[in-house]
């Protein structure tokens, strides 16, 4: 797209006919702020994606899973002792479960009471 003299100056009186000839400076003075601003930001993206790529060519740390040394003075837990909690943690789920039915059918029934 080539432009010749007569479409530069037709712009030209088309900017100055928007903005006028005392705020050229100041629309062009922002207009250049603007920019900075803009490439910075541009200029920040890129610094963190070569950041982020560096950081994805770290090699993860592979572990092992052992068994927790034993405490001083504990006594070592059985498979008894777990299926104990285990009955105790059920019935107290249990318990729950049927208060919060019968909170459930008070509440029901006082609604219907209204």
């Amino acid at each position: 797209m080539n432009l010749g003299p007569m479409e530069i100056g037709l712009i030209i009186l088309a900017v100055l006919l928007l903005f006028g000839y005392k705020k050229l400076p100041d629309a062009s003075r922002s207009m250049g702020r603007s920019m900075r601003i803009f490439k910075s930001e541009m200029k920040g993206m890129k610094d963190d994606d070569v950041r982020a790529k560096d950081e994805a060519r770290t090699t993860p740390v592979t572990g092992q899973i052992v068994a927790p040394s034993p405490v001083a003075g504990a006594t070592p837990v059985t498979p008894a002792d777990l299926e104990a909690e285990a009955a105790a943690a059920e019935a107290r789920a249990a318990a729950a479960r049927a208060a919060a039915e019968r909170a459930r059918t008070s509440a029901a029934s006082a609604d219907s009471a209204r």
